[in-house]
């Protein structure tokens, strides 16, 4: 269990709607979204942006428009003071988890105040993979390197898991995404995004080639876009089940029960006690603990478990003290795989993991996801009145993140 040290807390936490590729957010950069978000977020509890000392951003395709460091880019684009400084970070799927955590153990080690942990990823305007690279001969003498597709297959092999077991996981996230639709869950985490012609009008940016239709949008006047758009409400068991395999011809990991390539930003205000008096600010919550895993990068996607065993004993708390799980829905098979090693299989059936969907029907912005993740946690602990909640998401090449949050 961790020794006392000064909280970490979390003011708020809130996201943009998920737009689908080539969807509604396909017209605007990255930079100028999260900008739209941070400003929502600090607009709700009356904070001078002059007083975030830094913004810690989560991306994962850091090139083209996602270059030169989006963190500082962001905080400029939005109009903040010179004086934010900011900062760019790339743990992959896990990035905007990762800010949570460097941004809040920066304030738990009395090193800064007052914090913007965010993240963004705009993937109808740069593509996942458009930033490969090469690796060192030496990893690849090591491991068998593959795509996070082949992983996902490798782990509902080893699992014994069926395409019939991905496919009712997939449609129960779906399922699960349009009730919170419906009954509203997702409002109080989610700022209306101001969408403009890309076309010239003022503060819109032409989409790369390649978006369908963006060269010729022309729109009259600004809209708003406040609802996620990649939900398949009207999906069946028997449509899934007509899809076919994504990676390999005789496999079982489908589009269908994979994560939804999408764009999205989100971002969480971390303050310490000090900023919290000074600013008449009110937490929800406090970032406990936070765990990491490093595991075989072939399989690459197993280690969500091993990262909430070592967030829950730095916690000093179990299972039995969660109220509410979120685990990303990268592919379903990481789901059920962490179902099976933790023994959670019940609590999903209850609904206490991902009760209101996930990557595979919201969809998965990468470096935006953690954050993401962190929203929709806040709120639901608050809507069940729970104490604990835990965020965790697996990572390329083999890594995993969790985090422990306490609703105050």
């Amino acid at each position: 269990m961790l020794s006392r040290v000064a909280d970490a807390y979390i003011v708020d936490a809130v996201r943009s709607p998920i737009g689908r590729r080539n969807g509604s957010l396909a017209g605007i950069r990255g930079d100028d979204l999260v900008a739209q978000v941070m400003n929502g977020l600090l607009a709700r509890h009356d904070v001078d942006p002059a007083e975030i000392e830094d913004v810690q951003m989560g991306c994962v395709t850091q090139v083209g428009e996602q270059a030169w460091n989006t963190g500082r880019n962001a905080a400029l684009a939005a109009g903040w003071p010179v004086t934010v400084a900011g900062a760019t970070t790339d743990r992959q799927c896990g990035s905007s988890m990762q800010t949570n955590f460097s941004a809040s153990t920066a304030v738990m080690a009395g090193q800064l105040d007052l914090v913007m942990s965010a993240g963004v990823e705009m993937m109808s305007r740069v593509p996942m993979g458009s930033n490969n690279g090469s690796m060192s001969q030496a990893v690849y003498d090591r491991y068998e390197i593959v795509m996070q597709g082949i992983s996902a297959e490798y782990i509902a092999e080893k699992w014994g898991l069926s395409r019939e077991d991905l496919d009712r996981y997939s449609y129960e996230s779906h399922m699960r995404a349009a009730r919170a639709q419906d009954e509203g869950r997702f409002e109080r985490e989610i700022v209306p995004i101001e969408l403009t012609a890309v076309d010239g009008a003022p503060g819109a940016s032409p989409a790369p080639d390649g978006i369908a239709g963006a060269a010729t949008a022309v729109a009259v006047a600004p809209t708003t876009f406040a609802v996620d758009e990649a939900v398949r409400r009207e999906t069946t068991l028997e449509k899934m089940a007509e899809l076919q395999p994504a990676f390999v011809p005789d496999g079982k990991v489908t589009a269908g029960n994979s994560s939804q390539i999408v764009d999205g930003a989100a971002a969480v205000l971390i303050a310490s006690e000090a900023a919290v008096s000074r600013l008449g600010l009110e937490p929800r919550a406090r970032f406990v603990s936070f765990g990491l895993a490093g595991v075989d990068p072939t399989l690459m996607l197993h280690g969500n478990p091993e990262a909430c065993e070592k967030a829950l004993a730095k916690a000093g708390i179990g299972w039995d003290d969660v109220g509410v799980i979120e685990v990303n829905e990268a592919f379903a098979s990481v789901v059920l795989q962490f179902l099976a090693d933790t023994g959670l299989g019940e609590r999903w059936e209850a609904g206490d993991v991902n009760p209101n969907g996930g990557g595979i029907s919201l969809g998965h912005p990468l470096g935006a996801t953690g954050a993401r993740i962190t929203a929709t946690l806040l709120n639901e602990l608050d809507r069940r009145g729970e104490r604990y909640g835990v965020g965790a998401m697996c990572i390329g090449f083999g890594q995993a993140i969790a985090g422990v949050v306490e609703r105050l």
